[in-house]
């Protein structure tokens, strides 16, 4: 594929890289791994990762003195799993302040009987206006999840999922973007949405 390769993954010391990075560079693309904020805000594309608790996370980023860098990008940015998370306004996962450039709230799930967490594959559908999952058909779009905590449906929500409730798979706010799922980890599905955040344009205003 030819697309810009100017694409940074944030160096968040709280996340597995290496799948992210890979699942890239199958695309055709060598993604930069850093935490330096001046590449950051040079690059194209931002990938946001993160696994673990929204607590150590957000205090890792401050650690790095990452948070208002990436609370002003302007360029395309994708949260992915924890990262999703991490964009909204705040997260139940040990009562923190988040990124806040989602206007969303992070909560423990209320799955019923099933067991948490949520682990393994789900379909996933799109809601209003979302070029991540453009050429991937609905009854092939499922993706792999791993998590405890999700963001309830709200007009922020451009994709919802089950699992014992219905939750925001994916979320938007101007040219932020998150994914509650592993799209490195989700096959032919994830390397499509991917593809699609690499041929991003023109996303700061609400489509």
């Amino acid at each position: 594929m030819t697309v810009n390769s100017n694409l940074v993954i944030v160096d968040t010391a709280c996340a597995n890289l290496s799948s992210v990075r890979f699942a890239f560079e199958r695309l055709g693309v060598k993604p930069e791994v850093t935490a330096n904020a001046a590449r950051i805000r040079s690059a194209d594309k931002v990938i946001l990762p993160g696994v673990g608790t929204a607590q150590a996370a957000m205090r890792n980023l401050q650690q790095l003195e990452l948070v208002e860098v990436l609370k002003q990008l302007e360029q395309p940015v994708l949260g992915i799993c924890l990262g999703m998370q991490l964009l909204t306004n705040w997260s139940a996962e040990g009562n923190v302040d988040c990124l806040g450039v989602i206007p969303a709230r992070t909560l423990r799930m209320q799955a019923q009987d099933l067991p948490l967490p949520h682990m393994g594959w789900n379909t996933v559908q799109a809601s209003n206006n979302n070029p991540l999952l453009a050429n991937i058909p609905p009854q092939q779009a499922w993706f792999y999840f791993v998590h405890s905590y999700a963001v309830a449906p709200d007009d922020a929500t451009i994709a919802t999922c089950d699992y014992g409730q219905t939750f925001a798979a994916m979320i938007r706010h101007n040219n932020y973007f998150g994914a509650q799922f592993h799209p490195e980890r989700s096959g032919a599905a994830g390397a499509q949405l991917l593809k699609n955040f690499l041929e991003l344009t023109d996303v700061n205003t609400r489509a």
